[in-house]
């Protein structure tokens, strides 16, 4: 991967906020890794596995909570890659 597409990759990861703290994703580290193909123009972002380990109605909370940060997430990256299938796993 080259240093630009380094560097679009740290903005948006700079950039994308989880609504809940305000928090970055790269302050978070809630992306594991960013695998890239130019063969498929493909971006593959692999958010970190976070497990619910609270009551029932709480899990429902930080499940939405996630949800909506990994929608943020993929629409902030298909922005930056318009040329690139962007998928968020």
């Amino acid at each position: 991967m080259d240093s630009v597409m380094k560097e679009k990759i740290d903005r948006v990861l700079n950039t994308v906020k989880e609504p809940a703290t305000g928090l970055t994703m790269a302050q978070l580290g809630f992306v594991e890794r960013v695998r890239y193909s130019e063969k498929q123009k493909k971006l593959m972002v692999f958010f970190c596995n976070l497990k619910p380990h609270h009551k029932y109605c709480c899990a429902v909370l930080q499940g939405m909570l996630i949800s909506g940060t990994i929608n943020s997430l993929t629409e902030a990256f298909q922005k930056e890659f318009p040329d690139l299938a962007v998928e968020v796993v």
